[in-house]
């Protein structure tokens, strides 16, 4: 083979769609059409609050931030995430979820189980290093978060229907 054989590779070259993105959206709630505040906790958690995940090396707040940033970029619109509070002094925290489709009461427990067991989690669980906050019954059920959730409507600024899913 000639080493002038791709001489023209210039003309072949194709940027990846997420490279050309020049920073990202702003969150537009009128994007969404269901909202829900989350709060979870830690299942089979080794800590008694926040404070406490340094002696594990995790920076909670940094670690949060990084994983939602991340996940809110890999889902393209179709669900938003966005910390609400985190206090050092508690062993939870709160998130908003938007999510683009409208979802109806008796299927948004299963909804966001999906989300926070199998879209969130692991991103946390392995990308974060969490799995060393959690005790044995954590990892042998590969489970990292109890979570509650409430809905939020916007039209009269008052939250519906609560469920529990630990």
């Amino acid at each position: 083979m000639s080493e002038n054989f791709f001489a023209d590779y210039k003309n072949y070259i194709v940027i990846p769609l997420e490279e050309k993105k020049t920073g990202k959206k702003a969150f537009d709630p009128a994007d969404y059409a269901t909202f829900y505040i989350l709060t979870l906790s830690l299942y089979d958690s080794l800590l008694t609050n926040w404070k406490d995940a340094s002696k594990y090396e995790i920076e909670v707040e940094k670690s949060i931030k990084k994983v939602l940033e991340d996940f809110n970029r890999s889902q393209n619109g179709i669900y938003h995430l966005q910390l609400l509070e985190l206090d050092d002094t508690q062993s939870y925290f709160v998130l908003a979820l938007s999510c683009k489709d409208k979802i109806e009461k008796d299927e948004a427990n299963d909804y966001i189980a999906y989300i926070i067991e199998k879209l969130l989690s692991n991103r946390f669980y392995i990308g974060q290093h969490w799995y060393r906050v959690t005790g044995e019954r954590g990892r042998i059920e590969r489970k990292l978060f109890c979570f509650s959730f409430k809905e939020y409507t916007m039209s009269d600024k008052r939250v519906t229907s609560s469920t529990d899913g630990c």
